[in-house]
């Protein structure tokens, strides 16, 4: 089946979406994704040499993976099949690679078979292919919105060549809106369009890099927008709030009001407030924040300002940060109010912060202690001779694995730990152990 065979019920034309029909035809046309499809790089060049082997195109919705297939299919010399995960099973698999190895025999074609949502695909459907993709025949595109390394079989994750796409930065697609209302032939270039560029920009910020959701959105205020006493539709931020249906807030992530609300939610998450939190975290995510900012700043309120009468806030608050990368918009805002409320809720101290921050004043004014010669490194030949290690005394050989012992050559106390939560255990410990006693070492020093 080609890939631009018309099939029935299938749209075409004007009857497409308008994100259909702006799809790139060539690669000067695609927008974006540089690292891979840039001058020069190893997919473009495959590509334009029609030698290509198997991908994964893996990345969010609406970055470029199936207008990037189409791009191949439309450039290659092969035959295309193309089938959809959500609705294919087993047999249309053996059909498609039965076809394939019929073109290969009559006219010495390859097949590429591009399989979109291939992560639906079953491990018994995916299997199915493995035996010719490992062959060359089909090449297979896969696009999925799911990390391949976890949702696609190994082996055909490591035949093919893993193309990550990531979502359109706001210029990658105010190029795409700004290409759409002047194009005559695909876009809407033939109504009287004019768009305010606020109108244009809240579409592309409010659309999280998905172009297709940018396009869609785009020609619904066009088509829905009625003309004004000159003839021409008006597209203004109203109007493309209302076509996106998500109304713009006061947030710029390059000005004020970007430093403003993470302040606003790291005082809040200091100021034990989870519902505050939470709000300004939703208003972060809600004008498209990116939330492995958001990920970070919680990661450092957790330590700064939680620290040690909670050590459990800064294990949350880094697996918040790491399920961000894992699981993406929209879920990944579940654990991040997680973390979020955990850490407003926590006692506070801020004691390991102030005491680092000492510590780097010391440092920095001149405060500069050479390593006692016990704590050096005795480990390589001749140390001994050196000195080197000589009374430095085993921790572990001694009761409750602590023994008296300098490890500063003058007194210094940096950390203070407070009354609050679990700093309270080490407080009293470190009184126990900061205080000096008549008592000899039970064990003989080490060496």
């Amino acid at each position: 089946m080609d890939l631009f065979a018309p099939t029935e019920p299938q749209r075409t034309g004007a009857q497409q979406p308008l994100a259909a029909r702006m799809r790139p035809r060539t690669l000067e046309e695609f927008v974006g994704q540089l690292p891979l499809v840039g001058p020069g790089k190893l997919l473009r060049r495959a590509i334009e040499a029609d030698r290509l082997t198997s991908l994964i195109l893996y990345g969010p919705p609406g970055t470029g993976k199936t207008a990037l297939a189409h791009l191949i299919a439309h450039t290659t010399r092969a035959h295309v099949e193309v089938l959809n995960a959500t609705s294919a099973g087993v047999a249309e698999l053996r059909e498609a690679i039965v076809r394939a190895k019929e073109h290969a025999r009559l006219d010495g074609r390859r097949t590429i078979l591009f399989i979109d949502e291939i992560h639906r695909f079953s491990k018994a459907q995916q299997d199915v292919l493995m035996p010719d993709v490992e062959q060359g025949n089909p090449i297979l595109i896969g696009a999925t919105t799911f990390n391949p390394f976890f949702a696609i079989l190994p082996a055909l994750v490591s035949r093919s060549l893993v193309c990550e796409l990531k979502p359109h930065p706001v210029d990658d697609i105010l190029t795409i809106l700004g290409r759409a209302l002047t194009d005559t032939e695909r876009g809407v270039g033939e109504l009287p369009v004019r768009a305010d560029e606020e109108a244009l920009r809240h579409l592309a910020e409010v659309s999280e890099g998905d172009a297709r959701r940018a396009l869609n959105a785009l020609e619904l205020a066009a088509l829905t927008t009625p003309k004004g006493a000159d003839g021409t539709i008006h597209l203004t931020r109203a109007a493309a709030e209302e076509s996106i249906q998500k109304k713009a807030v006061v947030y710029d992530r390059d000005e004020d009001a970007h430093y403003d609300t993470i302040s606003a939610f790291i005082k809040s998450m200091r100021g034990s407030d989870p519902d505050a939190a939470l709000y300004w975290m939703a208003k972060m995510l809600y004008a498209g924040e990116d939330p492995r900012f958001i990920a970070r700043r919680m990661v450092i309120c957790a330590s700064e300002d939680v620290g040690n009468a909670d050590p459990q806030a800064l294990l949350l608050a880094a697996a918040a940060a790491q399920a961000v990368e894992y699981v993406g918009l929209p879920e990944c805002r579940i654990p991040l109010a997680q973390a979020a409320v955990y850490i407003a809720a926590a006692p506070k101290s801020n004691a390991a912060y102030l005491g680092i921050e000492q510590a780097m004043k010391d440092v920095e004014s001149g405060r500069s202690f050479e390593v006692p010669a016990h704590l050096k490194d005795a480990s390589y030949k001749s140390a001994k001779k050196l000195g080197r290690g000589q009374g430095y005394k085993y921790a572990h050989d001694y009761p409750g694995h602590h023994v008296e012992q300098a490890h500063l050559p003058a007194p210094a106390v940096y950390y203070e730990p407070t009354e609050q939560g679990f700093e309270q255990t080490i407080k009293a410990r470190l009184a126990r152990w900061r205080a000096p006693s008549k008592a000899p070492p039970t064990k003989d020093e080490h060496d």
